[in-house]
């Protein structure tokens, strides 16, 4: 986990981790720029931006100050938890007019947690997870979904559009913007099943898996998620992954407690959590969450 701050109109801005998401998104602040302070776990992570300008602090704390808005983007909820409310957390240090932003994919729960936690110093909480990979995180392409106090939400819209190609208000509540996020996560996973369970089927058939998807992509569902997903998964290409499956697995055990607790029946939701866990089983945790593909070839009987 890392953080970095960027200094707009005498006002102090943090941005917790860089990661693939993160890192790129802070990348495209600098080229607006913004002067960052960075803070990362392994400094190495670092080191690219600091050659930009950035510069590195010793602790996360450092990146908070009293009134200023804080970012993170961080892996999952032990990890938001932890940069927030730990003992050199940025709650500790955003106070009465600070505003903490998440673009992390997380719990409705977690998001109500942290959302008092800051609430109880004065500070606001706006959730504000993205649609897209990090290649789109690069190129400022990004979509953003945003829920909090109508007053911050306004006050960090400009750094947000910065950051996306649109940003997609969502109401006061920030759980609205995790939920919907969760739900989104959710129907790329059906759509990963439902490319792979078709790809199958005409390999089956003697079709190439290529030329299905050509088909596909370009006629019925010429949209970038099956462009993207769909040469993937007609090639088995998924050395490099946007988003590593284990996270994949990570959300859909999100999607599943959220479904339970709102008693919502979701049988495709339980399908791909246990297609996710067979991938685990079979050490694919680190390859791209596309791969979950390999377990419909698999019993198919096309791959061993």
């Amino acid at each position: 986990m890392q953080i970095l701050t960027i200094t707009e109109n005498n006002m102090e801005i943090g941005y917790v981790g860089l990661g693939g998401m993160g890192h790129a998104m802070a990348s495209n602040l600098i080229s607006k720029g913004h002067t960052l302070r960075v803070w990362n776990r392994s400094p190495g992570k670092a080191a690219d931006l600091v050659a930009q300008g950035a510069t590195l602090v010793e602790h996360p704390g450092q990146a908070a100050a009293g009134d200023g808005i804080v970012f993170t983007m961080v892996a999952d909820d032990a990890a938001l938890e932890q940069v927030v409310g730990g003992p050199d957390g940025i709650a500790a240090r955003l106070g009465p007019g600070g505003i903490h932003v998440s673009m992390s994919t997380v719990s409705p729960e977690t998001t109500q947690r942290i959302a008092a936690l800051h609430a109880e110093r004065g500070a606001a909480f706006v959730a504000a997870p993205v649609f897209g990979r990090p290649t789109a995180a690069a190129a400022a392409m990004l979509f953003i979904l945003v829920a909090g106090e109508a007053g911050a939400r306004d006050k960090v819209l400009p750094l947000l559009e910065t950051m996306g190609q649109r940003v997609f208000p969502l109401g006061d509540d920030p759980v609205a913007a995790s939920i919907v996020k969760l739900s989104g996560n959710f129907m790329i996973m059906g759509v990963i099943e439902a490319m792979a369970e078709a790809a199958t089927l005409c390999e089956k058939y003697g079709v190439e898996r290529s030329a299905m998807m050509d088909v596909m992509t370009q006629s019925i569902f010429a949209t970038p998620l099956y462009v993207n997903y769909g040469k993937l998964i007609a090639q088995h290409d998924y050395a490099n992954p946007g988003f590593k499956l284990s996270l994949g697995f990570k959300d859909a055990n999100l999607v599943m407690a959220a479904a339970r607790k709102a008693h919502v029946p979701m049988p495709l939701a339980s399908m791909m959590h246990d297609r996710f866990l067979s991938a685990l089983a079979k050490d694919r945790g680190e390859l791209d969450w596309t791969a979950a593909a390999l377990n419909v070839s698999e019993d198919a009987g096309l791959r061993s």
